[in-house]
């Protein structure tokens, strides 16, 4: 998992991520998305999906009210990588490693992994993201103190090119 400011990939500092290709084709999709978040009008983007590159690379405007810890379920994906993007608003996300949890039944159909057991969390906050991996379980949406409104970009990366 990284988390970090969107400005920092922006930067530079984060060279080998955003090269422009490699063998399976990962990083030039991975620079797709942060290419995306980087250029688009995201506080005008209307919920639902945008297609970036087809099923390689697309993403998914969300806006909801940050919950209650107790509402928070783990969730992990095997097709795609999350980069979690903060728009606006602050809400908590829960990260562990897959070996940290107790794994339920894949749907495959919805690439969805349920989890079950603890992990850590940390604040993120309009221009903030994070990048999740398969073997990186998240619990996004959690509220910081109160719920609040949040607007976020999920940007799905396929692991392997579709």
């Amino acid at each position: 998992m990284i988390a970090d400011q969107l400005s920092n990939v922006q930067s530079g500092f984060y060279p080998g991520l955003l090269a422009a290709a490699d063998d399976n084709g990962l990083a030039a999709r991975l620079a797709a998305g942060f290419n995306f978040l980087q250029t688009a009008d995201l506080a005008a983007a209307a919920p639902g999906r945008v297609d970036i590159d087809g099923d390689n690379v697309f993403a998914l405007v969300q806006e909801y009210n940050s919950k209650p810890m107790e509402q928070g379920f783990w969730e992990a994906h095997r097709k795609y990588i999350d980069i979690q993007y903060v728009v606006s608003g602050e809400e908590s996300m829960g990260y562990a490693n897959l070996s940290q949890l107790n794994v339920g039944e894949y749907d495959a159909a919805k690439d969805f992994l349920p989890l079950h057991g603890n992990g850590s969390f940390i604040r993120l906050s309009a221009g903030m993201f994070t990048l999740f991996m398969p073997a990186d379980a998240h619990m996004p949406g959690m509220a910081v103190d109160e719920p609040q409104p949040v607007k976020k970009v999920v940007v799905k990366i396929a692991v392997e090119s579709v």
